[in-house]
């Protein structure tokens, strides 16, 4: 029997796309062992966002040729679309693909196998206009499972090169999504998280179908218990999607909304779409429908030019909107970017006392909303034991509302919709006590 052995770098979309492509693999036969070991055929699904990344990639590619010499590598994902040429360089690499043709992927290696030459398959991305459609019926390792909505983004911010690695916005179609959400659940998925390069884009491309329709129709989807979107844009959280969040069952509180800079200076230097102002009525209006809504967000620090006056007007923003968490990035220079060839880059020390402080302030309020649900019970679903001691006998899993709840139970737990009581609040993770799972039926419960 062939072996694969698949490396990921990168984002939630390259996660799920590996594992469409090992999907291909499988049914062709081939068993899937560990990167580190030996196999006939490596795939490295690579990533480009930051220079940083090009240089993982390139790193794990020549870990994979070092491995096994005879092996067939390919390389696949964003910094393969952006760069083939640089990659077809490095010796022992025998197919790459970019970020469309993957479902080709096994008839590639086929010709090298025959040819014994190179091939390069990398297709101009921005001619491109249909979904690439690739099928995940179930995940390897998760409980929760991720469905790919959408593609590419036609935003172009001046600090990303996203849209010239994965192309112009463009949507699944919704029966396509309808039908495999219908077969995670099938598969035992309680929870399906929506995710894309530009998740809430979806249906801007259809004449009269958009993110809201969609989450109205997956609303309907019988024996799904959650649908999460993995990020959204404020511009794009609508009345209609409002609508959705505030009436349908099945929407967890949480959204992840990115905010990037809190100042309208530095929003306006990388081309985002909002002003401070329009960000902060967006959340205010999210808040007042879905009460106890968690919002998480992304800043990016240190974006050239960045004054420390502009810095603290973001930090005041953060503090103001009480996120439930924050994602924060230095800002990391990508060639071939506009804000790479900004002259007035932010030193690298600076950057690093403003991260600093801003992941001091999102520890700060993921304990503040944490603490909001000292003593209820909430739904959450186990995804598997506690990762730091995984044979404490403590599970560890998201309530719908997004806080990370660890507590003792058995793994014949992992998966169901437990109710769980959250005892102890915490930045990272919440300690709680099991109460039930969903499908039993209610008993007394005193606290205490």
């Amino acid at each position: 029997m062939s072996t694969v052995a698949f490396h990921t770098l990168g984002c939630k979309v390259n996660a799920y796309e590996t594992e469409a492509m090992w999907k291909l693999f499988q049914h062709q036969g081939y068993e899937k062992v560990d990167f580190e070991q030996k196999a006939d055929v490596y795939v490295i699904n690579t990533c480009t966002v930051t220079n940083t990344g090009d240089r993982k990639s390139r790193q794990m590619i020549r870990r994979a040729v070092r491995k096994n010499p005879e092996a067939v590598v390919a390389v696949t994902g964003c910094y393969a679309q952006t760069s083939s040429a640089d990659i077809m360089e490095i010796p022992g690499v025998d197919v790459v693909v970019g970020t469309q043709g993957r479902d080709r992927l096994l008839q590639y290696i086929e010709e090298h196998r025959q040819t014994r030459q190179p091939v390069n398959a990398v297709r101009n991305i921005m001619k491109t206009r249909e979904f690439e459609e690739m099928e995940v019926p179930s995940f390897s390792e998760r409980t929760r499972a991720s469905l790919k909505i959408q593609e590419g983004c036609n935003n172009f911010c001046t600090f990303c090169i996203i849209p010239w690695a994965r192309g112009l916005l463009r949507s699944r179609k919704p029966e396509s999504v309808l039908r495999q959400a219908r077969q995670l659940v099938e598969a035992g998925y309680k929870e399906i998280v929506l995710t894309g390069i530009h998740t809430g884009g979806y249906g801007d491309d259809f004449e009269d179908y958009k993110l809201a329709d969609l989450l109205w129709d997956l609303d309907q989807v019988e024996g799904l218990k959650r649908i999460r979107i993995s990020s959204i844009e404020a511009s794009q959280i609508d009345d209609r999607v409002i609508d959705v969040l505030n009436k349908s069952d099945k929407m967890c509180r949480h959204l992840h909304i990115p905010l990037q800079a809190g100042d309208d200076v530095v929003l306006k230097r990388m081309r985002r779409r909002y002003t401070v102002e329009e960000y902060r009525r967006k959340i205010e209006h999210v808040h007042r429908a879905m009460p106890g809504v968690a919002i998480t967000s992304d800043v990016i620090v240190g974006f050239p030019g960045e004054t420390e006056e502009q810095f603290e007007n973001g930090y005041r923003l953060i503090e103001e909107l009480g996120f439930s968490e924050l994602h924060v990035f230095p800002y990391s220079t990508r060639t071939g970017t506009p804000a790479a060839r900004m002259t007035d880059q932010v030193p690298a020390e600076v950057k690093q006392d403003r991260v600093a402080r801003l992941i001091a302030l999102s520890d700060h309020l993921a304990l503040t909303y944490a603490s909001k649900y000292a003593g209820e019970v909430l739904e959450v679903i186990p995804e598997g034991p506690l990762k730091d001691d995984p044979d404490s006998g403590w599970l560890a899993g998201y309530s719908d509302n997004y806080l990370q709840i660890a507590f003792p139970g058995n793994e014949e737990l992992v998966g169901q919709v437990c109710r769980v009581r959250l005892d102890q609040p915490g930045s990272e993770y919440s300690q709680g006590t099991f109460v039930r799972t969903m499908d039993e039926v209610p008993r007394p419960y005193k606290a205490g």
